[in-house]
């Protein structure tokens, strides 16, 4: 298994040094001697310094990606154990579905399905075939560095630890002989238990008393800031009577509309009034032909079209078919996409970044994303 303490050292990558200059400020947010590190810090760092792709915008299974490797970042407190129960996953939007399940053995088939599901979901999405994860342990003075395993969970060797998960109670501990995991009912949350390996790679850590002067000198520096990509977000959905909804005779489902006989792989993303009169020069003019790359460096050729340009499509439809609904959805032909699938995989939307002119990228987006990008411009408009 790799390690990524020792090719840090091995290829100074400065990672280790710039988590313990993390650590060194830990006054400004606690007066304990074990270090904060804020887990977005260390998941931008741990990109920066290794080269890996920053999967942690996307809300999948992975935090990183190289090469072909997926990468679950954690940092958690180790302090006086040898163990801590971390979030793997929330099925927020699958709470019903799980209130539904008629016991505890059935409700643990589902959840470690629903786990599964979305794993292989960000496999397939970014060509990742190997997997783990990276961790630092936080403890007096110190960061402790390790790597363990990111398998699927084992449904066929499924067992309850304790007879504690009924529904009127707060969780449900399990296991599936490798891993024990551990819901929350009241927070749709899944949990699993990360044990600290005793040969962990250790690092001693001085804890600033004043931070403030050190980032005062901060001001002194000049930077060289680049601007930051154009994106907008597109929802997989529309809304009905206050319920999303996937329309079953458009947009993804645009092959089965009537009028003619479709092509099973007649698909758009619709580009709604929102998006087109909040950005009306963000995509090139109708029909006009322009790039887009799935995550994986997949081209494909693509255009805004329909009146008003209010569908994203591409050339050939396949292309943007094979990618969205075989590929993510794992839709076979004529089978219709719904809301229910894109709520058990925990997406609804899609980000499109304009990479430069003519060039943009394309990549899915986890449940209420849409909702939240349109309450972020507004709030930027007030």
């Amino acid at each position: 298994m790799l390690n990524f303490f020792e090719l840090d050292k091995k290829e100074n990558k400065n990672y280790v040094n710039l988590m313990k200059i993390v650590a060194k400020l830990s006054r400004l947010y606690s007066d304990s001697d074990t270090p904060y590190i804020y887990y977005r810090a260390m998941e931008n760092l741990f990109c920066y310094c290794f080269g890996a792709k920053n999967l942690s915008r996307s809300d999948i299974a992975f935090d990183a990606k190289l090469g072909n490797l997926g990468i679950g970042l954690k940092t958690f407190v180790g302090e006086n154990k040898d163990y801590s129960f971390e979030k793997i996953a929330e099925f927020n939007k699958d709470s019903k579905l799980i209130k539904d399940k008629k016991d505890e053995r059935e409700i643990m088939e589902f959840l470690a399905n629903l786990r599964n599901d979305r794993i292989n979901l960000a496999k397939n999405l970014y060509g990742i075939s190997e997997s783990l994860y990276h961790i630092i342990a936080r403890r007096k003075k110190s960061l402790l560095f390790f790597e363990t395993d990111y398998n699927e969970i084992d449904i066929s060797n499924l067992r309850i630890e304790r007879q504690k998960g009924s529904k009127e109670e707060k969780s449900l501990n399990f296991t599936d002989g490798n891993h024990l995991y551990k819901f929350n009912f009241s927070k749709s949350t899944l949990f699993r238990r990360f044990d600290i390996p005793k040969e962990s790679s250790c690092t001693d850590v001085v804890i600033f008393e004043n931070p403030a002067e050190l980032l005062l000198s901060i001001d002194e520096i000049t930077y060289n800031f680049k601007p930051k990509c154009e994106y907008v977000i597109l929802p997989l959905y529309t809304v009905k009577e206050g319920k999303k909804i996937v329309q079953e005779k458009s947009a993804l489902n645009q092959w089965n509309a009537g009028g003619r006989k479709r092509d099973p792989d007649e698909v758009y993303i619709t580009i709604p009034s929102f998006i087109r009169n909040n950005f009306p020069n963000f995509f090139p003019g109708r029909d006009t032909p322009f790039i887009l790359k799935t995550p994986i460096g997949e081209i494909l050729n693509a255009k805004v079209c329909q009146d008003n340009n209010k569908a994203l499509m591409t050339n050939p439809n396949k292309a943007l078919s094979n990618w969205l609904l075989r590929n993510i959805l794992k839709l076979k032909e004529l089978e219709l996409a719904t809301i229910e699938r894109l709520e058990i995989l925990g997406i609804d939307s899609v980000i499109i970044t304009k990479e430069k002119a003519g060039e943009y990228s394309i990549d899915i987006q986890s449940w209420g994303s849409y909702e939240r990008f349109i309450e972020e411009v507004k709030t930027n408009e007030n």
